[in-house]
């Protein structure tokens, strides 16, 4: 009997062992994985910080610089990008692509230079939150900005009235004998739409580009902005390409769905585009003409 106590006892023992080997292997087995989801750049000892100007102050139909510093530079996790949300509609960023209405996708090598363009609809104020992506979609880092859009004054007419000069009816009432026919203002020349010169051609070309990407991949709204932008800078194919995305005939041909055509807008840009020297304008115009 005393033997087989200590056989009993032995194999219970060797048991307790077994599991307790098994339950390190488990433990350890859990740290490896908690370990292997951290951060990229936890293994530093410097943390990453993402900053931004608490307010980015700008006008409709304008472009702004849109600063973003991420620091230090050499402990951002490997192909990470910034994703901006919260943007004014409409409102495109000069590098990245659309991911959403109002949220960009940018990445890192692009933030020096990064602008922000405004329609010219643009007013108020947006919060726009800036985050730091990594590769697997983890966020590791954000930071909040407001953009503020005023719209450019204009004169009021009272202003305009008591600046301008004395007309005929005040030179009557003061007894001064008046031509009221040579007192009419001659019509306002028309005016003068500026040609691009190379270098100015070559950044309307890669805006016409980035225009078309938006185009391809549906997005309107930010498409016409890159198109506007090519059209300011004196290329007669921006102005072309905008015009079309007014044009109900176009975006036909386009197979555009969901977007509504205005053929004012359409034959204002398709008579710029004229101004610019496309000579394709003119067939359209007489189009639009006959609708």
């Amino acid at each position: 009997m005393t033997a087989s106590a200590n056989n009993l006892r032995n194999e219970r023992g060797a048991v307790a062992n077994l599991v307790r080997a098994l339950a390190a292997i488990t433990l350890l087995a859990r740290l490896a994985v908690l370990v292997g989801r951290q951060p990229v750049f936890s293994q530093s000892s410097r943390p990453v910080t993402l900053k931004a100007p608490p307010v980015v102050v700008a006008e409709a139909a304008g472009q702004v610089p849109f600063p973003i510093q991420i620091e230090p530079a050499d402990a951002v996790p490997r192909n990470s990008f910034v994703r901006v949300r919260g943007l004014p509609p409409m409102a495109a960023l000069s590098e990245g692509y659309v991911i959403a209405a109002g949220s960009w996708a940018v990445p890192i090598s692009a933030l020096p230079e990064l602008k922000l363009s405004l329609p010219v609809a643009s007013a108020g104020r947006s919060e726009v939150t800036i985050l730091l992506v990594a590769v697997d979609g983890a966020v590791l880092v954000e930071t909040k900005t407001a953009v503020t859009v005023a719209v450019a004054a204009a004169a009021s007419p009272a202003r305009e009235r008591s600046a301008a000069p004395a007309g005929g009816a005040a030179m009557l009432r003061a007894g001064v004998p008046v031509d009221l026919g040579s007192a009419r203002q001659e019509p306002a020349p028309p005016p003068v739409v500026p040609r691009s010169v190379p270098h100015d051609r070559e950044r309307a070309m890669r805006l016409l580009a980035k225009g078309n990407e938006q185009l391809d991949e549906g997005n309107i709204s930010a498409a016409r902005l890159f198109f506007e932008r090519a059209a300011d800078a004196g290329l007669a194919e921006g102005a072309m390409a905008l015009a079309a995305t007014f044009d109900a005939a176009e975006l036909g041909r386009l197979n555009v769905r969901g977007i509504k055509a205005d053929s004012k807008l359409a034959r204002q840009w398709y008579e710029r585009a004229r101004q610019l020297g496309a000579g394709a304008a003119d067939e359209r115009l007489r189009r639009l003409g006959a609708n």
